[in-house]
């Protein structure tokens, strides 16, 4: 089954590739590798804001880190003219989580990321990743990711 088919199963739709908010490129393709930069947690209404362990739960939080997947995934079918077939694997993600400084549970927030990759694209969506705390997030989202995939 094709990552389209997948995702219209489960009921998702990729964003547009949202354009840079400042002076880099959305990826950078190095042979068989993709590079995309951290996409913020937004949905069809907006920024997806706010801050864990204050005004946000897990519950929340994991949705902000699963809108961030599929900024992700649109990244990558830009970077691959469209044909998400190319993918290889995931190989890894970098994770950013707007918590206080008492909130310790950024991997269970970024496990709404991770857990679309693997029910996507099975053990090829299996990967390495760092889920960290941060103070504050660009224009205040709750979850930033950037990603690396292997393509073909």
């Amino acid at each position: 089954m094709t990552i389209d088919a997948k995702l219209a199963e489960l009921g998702l739709s990729l964003p547009a590739a949202p354009a840079p908010a400042a002076n880099y490129v959305p990826y950078v393709v190095a042979g068989d590798m993709v590079y995309v930069s951290g996409q913020i947690s937004a949905d069809e209404n907006g920024l997806i804001a706010g801050t864990l362990g204050a005004d946000l739960d897990v519950a929340a939080g994991q949705a902000a880190a699963r809108r961030c997947a599929l900024s992700l995934l649109a990244q990558l079918k830009a970077a691959c003219g469209g044909d998400l077939g190319r993918l290889v694997r995931v190989v890894k993600l970098g994770a950013f989580v707007n918590s206080t400084a008492e909130f310790t549970e950024q991997p269970q927030v970024i496990n709404g990321a991770s857990d679309l990759l693997v029910e996507l694209l099975g053990d090829a969506g299996r990967h390495a990743r760092s889920a960290v705390s941060s103070p504050s997030l660009p224009m205040g989202v709750a979850v930033e990711i950037d990603a690396v995939f292997q393509i073909k």
